[in-house]
């Protein structure tokens, strides 16, 4: 449930805080009445999200049970993809997000164009839920219930914190935040990689195709299914889910999430140091 709340948090956190960019500026150069169009494509934005959750979900639940390894291992692997370029893009743009959203609020709204603003409204709230759908199918399918309550939280705490910002004047360094929950996301993505690997070969097992040594166990802790440390107990799902934790592991699944973790953590952690340095 933690690393599903993480992922629902810092999405709609930046969906929130770029629509509040953008209305704020709205209103500071008196053209609050604009602000509506905005509003259009933030509800078009969210019925889209919806419907491709239900989509995803739909295109699942029809799958036959040889192909459903498949699906995951393909969902988990464009999740981390999409997360991985987000976790870039606001590592080098996120410390100029502001000025940017309001030099384009500028230009729609020097051409009269009020379709501009239902599309960037759309534009901006569509991402970050597409994305969440893609991150969090992977642990809907097998974690229906903890996913939803990890999404509802998510949801609420980042719609708080976006509101305490701008409204309340709540201050808080947004680069600092987000370098941290970056990292935290970048190990989040490691234990999807390496889910998506173990799926594929459960698929590869089913079809009868031979990897090799790649498909046999790295390890294998003797921890038992009841034992609260287990990948599905209650402490151990948690690092499960954050950090890809599991109590057995095959050989290409440990080298896909360390690989992974080699090359990532150390590129955000110098973009970052690297932007700082320039600001």
């Amino acid at each position: 449930m933690l690393g599903q709340y993480l992922i629902t948090f810092r999405e709609v956190l930046e969906a929130a805080l770029v629509t509040a960019i953008i209305l704020s500026y709205l209103n500071r150069s008196s053209r609050r009445h604009l602000s509506r169009y905005i509003w259009y494509g933030i509800l078009l934005a969210l019925t889209a999200s919806l419907g491709a959750g239900a989509f995803v979900w739909i295109a699942y639940s029809g799958l036959p049970e040889t192909l459903e390894p498949l699906f995951e291992a393909i969902t988990a692997f464009i999740a981390v993809a999409v997360l991985s370029t987000m976790i870039y893009w606001m590592a080098t743009k996120g410390r100029n997000i502001k000025q940017e959203m309001e030099k384009r609020v500028e230009a729609i709204t020097s051409k009269g164009t009020k379709f501009g603003l239902v599309a960037l409204g759309f534009v901006v709230v569509f991402r970050e839920g597409f994305e969440t759908v893609l991150f969090l199918t992977p642990f809907l399918v097998s974690e229906s219930v903890p996913t939803l309550v990890g999404m509802s939280a998510g949801i609420l705490t980042a719609i708080l914190l976006a509101y305490a910002i701008f409204v309340v004047g709540v201050k808080i360094n947004l680069q600092k935040f987000f370098y941290l929950t970056s990292i935290l996301l970048i190990l989040l993505a490691g234990g999807l990689s390496g889910y998506g690997t173990s799926e594929l070969l459960e698929y590869y097992a089913k079809t009868g195709v031979n990897v090799g040594w790649l498909a046999e166990h790295a390890y294998v802790l003797n921890i038992p299914a009841d034992n609260p440390f287990h990948h599905e107990g209650i402490i151990g799902s948690i690092f499960a889910v954050m950090f890809g934790y599991t109590v057995s592991a095959e050989w290409a699944r440990l080298i896909v999430h360390l690989t992974y973790l080699a090359i990532a953590l150390p590129l955000v952690i110098w973009v970052y140091k690297r932007t700082n340095r320039k600001g």
